[in-house]
């Protein structure tokens, strides 16, 4: 087998690996209301089955990228698709709510070190090429995900929910093949020292106490999770100072002084942050609309489409003009597809509004998808690709994990507030009530205004903050701080 077919091989290895991960993000959330009458819980409930699979990423993405840079990329890749796929035959058994986000965890503790290092890995083997490779590992993505909400919506309607989690385990077997089998030349990894166990410990503590806090807070109040909070800033504090005083620190803070890296990653806070309230709120607001599982699947997939279509391009002309211009429209197009979703209050105004949102939507995403992550990764010296990549997925799950829980409060308050004291969950499919789907409306009206407005803090960003001058500069060693 040629050089080319083994970086071929590495390319779908990455792709469809990465597939797993962002194929059962979507796939659940169009399966929670079917999950939520199946296993009997509320709005809360919903957003612990999506947000604690967040949580385990963002928690564990940084020493994931740190365990890849030591132990090997396309080891550590490898062993995060046989532990995503047990973790996904747990979640396809789980006989109850709790299990089940157990299960979520689990598939998030794999996902990190799948995710992580397949991007760490892509760049490793295609070196200065990786911005076209990044286009094509998201389109290759594309071409799992354009399949998936449909799919999901067949497997949910017709089947069972609990086979979007069983459909993993034959896409986990081909990963694993494909990478094993696609060893090839790539640049020498530094695998030396220690992993900062008490930063990875900081961390996880960080974003478990945060997430607690503020959606308990918003179902019980939040004098009952204070405590939470208070935790959650106190080892984020914590994680500062260890990181500034280790020998090797899982993330070495001279990063930051890089303009691009610093800003691309504020980017992915915001924007992804946006993506996030989107595509949690929406596939539940359809179905409460009065769409089916598989209508809500169909309408998802055009977005894939246009990511199949344009992403790679994109990725290669921020590589030739640099990601300045990309990253500010980009974003731009996305905030203004979910301002459109405002004049959705039934199936009509779907068609009419919703659909011109969606095109909007999906022209900008795919303009901001290769580049933003491109430009992230690029600016960091080739040692520290893999922690790059971790402080990008981190910063993106993040994002995930503030707006969808911040907005789940926001959206739980307006519908409260229009309930009057009538008993109901938010955006409840099948809810008859006018006073409780007045309120389920006019909440989700809320959330696409908060996500809209996030994407557009990113555009702003994009303009005022990425160089296309430092893009183009080979990024010189980090230095280690002292001890």
């Amino acid at each position: 087998m040629t050089e080319a077919s083994r970086r071929r091989l590495t390319l779908v290895a990455t792709a469809l690996g990465s597939s797993l991960a962002f194929i059962d993000a979507t796939v659940v959330v169009i399966a929670l209301p079917t999950i939520r009458q199946d296993l009997g819980f509320g709005l809360a409930g919903q957003q612990w089955v999506f947000l604690v699979y967040s949580l385990a990423l963002a928690a564990l993405y940084l020493p994931a990228g740190a365990v890849g840079d030591r132990l090997g990329r396309r080891e550590t890749f490898a062993a995060g698709v046989v532990g995503f796929a047990l973790a996904s035959a747990l979640a396809g058994a789980a006989p109850s709510g709790a299990m089940l986000i157990v299960a979520r965890a689990l598939q998030g503790v794999a996902g990190a070190f799948l995710t992580t290092n397949s991007l760490a890995l892509l760049r490793e083997v295609y070196g200065k090429e990786s911005g076209r490779a990044v286009g094509l590992w998201t389109s290759l993505t594309g071409v799992a995900t354009v399949a998936a909400p449909p799919l999901g919506g067949i497997i949910v309607e017709w089947i069972s929910w609990r086979w979007i989690f069983f459909v993993n385990l034959p896409l986990a077997v081909v990963t694993l093949v494909a990478a094993l089998c696609g060893r090839c030349r790539q640049q020498e990894s530094q695998r030396v020292g220690r992993l900062d166990l008490p930063g990875a410990g900081l961390t996880a503590l960080a974003f478990a106490m945060l997430t607690y806090g503020v959606v308990e807070g918003g179902r019980h109040g939040f004098g009952h999770t204070w405590w939470a909070l208070v935790l959650a800033a106190a080892a984020l504090a914590a994680f500062v100072v260890v990181e500034r005083h280790v020998p090797e620190p899982m993330l070495p803070f001279d990063l930051f002084r890089r303009r691009n890296f610093a800003f691309a990653n504020l980017e992915t806070l915001l924007v992804y942050g946006g993506l996030a309230g989107l595509f949690f709120f929406f596939p539940i607001y359809l179905q409460f609309l009065g769409f089916s599982p598989l209508a809500v699947g169909v309408v998802n997939a055009p977005v894939s489409v246009v990511m199949i279509l344009l992403a790679a391009r994109f990725g290669r002309l921020a590589d030739r003009l640099g990601p300045r211009l990309l990253l500010t429209v980009g974003p731009l197009l996305v905030g203004c597809g979910m301002l459109c979703f405002l004049l959705v209050d039934d199936r009509a105004s779907f068609w009419r509004a919703g659909v011109p949102g969606l095109a909007l939507f999906s022209l900008g995403l795919s303009m901001l998808v290769a580049p933003i992550t491109s430009t992230a990764l690029s600016s960091a010296p080739d040692r520290f690709s893999g922690i790059a990549s971790g402080v990008n997925q981190t910063v993106s799950r993040t994002g995930n994990l503030l707006a969808v829980a911040v907005i789940g409060l926001v959206v739980q308050v307006v519908f409260d507030h229009h309930a009057g004291g009538r008993h109901g969950v938010p955006l409840a499919r099948g809810q008859t009530d006018p006073h409780l789907r007045a309120g389920s409306i006019d909440a989700f009206h809320v959330s696409v205004a908060i996500a809209a407005g996030l994407a557009l803090a990113g555009a702003a960003v994009g303009a005022l903050g990425i160089s296309n001058a430092d893009a183009r500069e080979t990024p010189e060693p980090v230095g280690m701080p002292a001890t």
